[in-house]
């Protein structure tokens, strides 16, 4: 099957955070457009879900401290509510 030459617009940033992570994969952008589209061709859509992210980034980045936090054996715990109050000293 011939090749045909195809244009795309994109913002520069996007092009190049995604050039950079295809390249560690061992593959430019053009392979990957063309896998993108063979994709899109077999699955009769667009292969994944177009949705916003059940959570906002602020959130995920705060659930990730929180579990930090709770593996930390230098964080200090209680074995109820009312002794974390008690600790802080209202």
């Amino acid at each position: 099957m011939a090749n045909v030459t195809t244009s795309i617009r994109m913002d520069a940033d996007t092009k190049k955070a995604a050039s950079e992570l295809l390249n560690d994969l061992g593959l430019d952008l053009s392979s990957a457009v063309n896998i993108f589209l063979k994709q899109v061709v077999l699955q009769g859509g667009l292969p994944f879900d177009v949705k916003y992210p059940k959570y906002k980034t602020e959130v995920v980045e705060a659930m990730e401290e929180a579990k930090v936090i709770s593996h930390d054996s230098a964080t200090k715990s209680y074995g109820s509510f009312g002794e974390a109050l008690k600790d802080i000293d209202l």
